[in-house]
Parts: structure tokens; C-alpha cells; sequence
């Protein structure tokens, strides 16, 4: 196994999980804050998207799907607060998009040598990932930390544990 093939498996252990507790709930209880002051499922979704979006399109300029357009505002931490539907998107919407991005990331993956991999991040991203290599592992375990929130959201709303 190399180096893709093995960020390519953690990022695929990651879809299973947020796929799994995304399953069962409804638009409206992505808007669900599982305590008061943490961000919602759906701003959160947004925020990953952007993220992986913005991340992958950084070391692989040109690389990734366009985002629809004000994506990335509607999602940004002033939008955070808001518990207004009209504001988000709905799970079919984000699942679409997330899809869309998870391909241009894949691609990017499959084209990166292990001599890009150790090539510096860019500088506002080198403090959480110093190089290449460091981003493309990010994708999966952001996708992973945000989704242990979900699961307390999930036995708030009395859905049983599933991993």
C-alpha cells in the first residue's frame, strides 16, 4: 500500500461514519443544537465542505468543483448563530455538494507523488499542516472530529448508538 491508498482509506472510514449518522435525520433536526453555543449539523456541514474545498483547491490550484455560489458565506462563523432554515441548505443539497468536492478531492489524491507530499502547506495552513501530505490526512479526521458531535446530537434525538 502507498501513501494515497492509505489517506484514500482514512478519508473513506470517515464517509462511512458521518453517512451513517446523517442517514436517518431529517432537515430539520440538522438544525438541532445538541447543547446550547455549538454549531448545528447543517452550518457544520457547510463549514466541512467549504474547508475540504478551500484545503484541497490551496495545494492543487484549479482542482476541485466550484462551490455554489455564496457557499462559503453562508457557511462562515458570523452565519454560525443563525437557526433560521432559510439559511442553510437542506441534507439532500449538502450530501450533493459534499459529493461533488469528495470526487476533486479523490482526483487530486490519485495525481499527488510521495515527493508532493512533503512540499510545504501553504502559510496559512501550516500551523495545523505543515505540509501537502499533512492536508490530505486533515480531510478525513476534520470530517471524524466534527462527527463525534454529531453522535451526541443522535442520542439527544433518542436515536440508538450505531458505531
Amino acid at each position: 500500500m502507498d501513501s494515497r491508498a492509505a489517506i484514500q482509506i482514512g478519508i473513506q472510514c470517515s464517509d462511512q461514519i458521518v453517512q451513517g449518522y446523517l442517514a436517518d435525520l431529517t432537515d430539520a433536526e440538522l438544525l438541532v443544537r445538541a447543547v446550547p453555543g455549538i454549531n448545528h449539523i447543517a452550518w457544520q456541514l457547510g463549514h466541512l465542505i467549504g474547508s475540504e474545498h478551500q484545503m484541497i483547491d490551496a495545494v492543487n490550484p484549479g482542482s476541485m468543483p466550484a462551490l455554489p455560489a455564496g457557499f462559503a458565506e453562508k457557511h462562515s462563523k458570523e452565519t454560525s448563530s443563525s437557526d433560521n432554515p432559510a439559511d442553510f441548505l437542506t441534507k439532500a443539497e449538502y450530501l450533493r455538494i459534499l459529493a461533488e468536492q469528495r470526487q476533486g478531492t479523490l482526483a487530486a489524491l490519485a495525481k499527488q507523488t510521495d515527493a508532493d507530499f512533503d512540499k510545504p502547506a501553504p502559510e496559512s495552513m501550516r500551523a495545523y499542516a505543515p505540509n501537502v501530505g499533512n492536508i490530505f490526512s486533515l480531510i478525513g479526521s476534520h470530517w471524524l472530529m466534527h462527527a463525534g458531535q454529531w453522535a451526541v446530537l443522535r442520542r439527544k434525538l433518542g436515536r440508538a448508538p450505531l458505531f
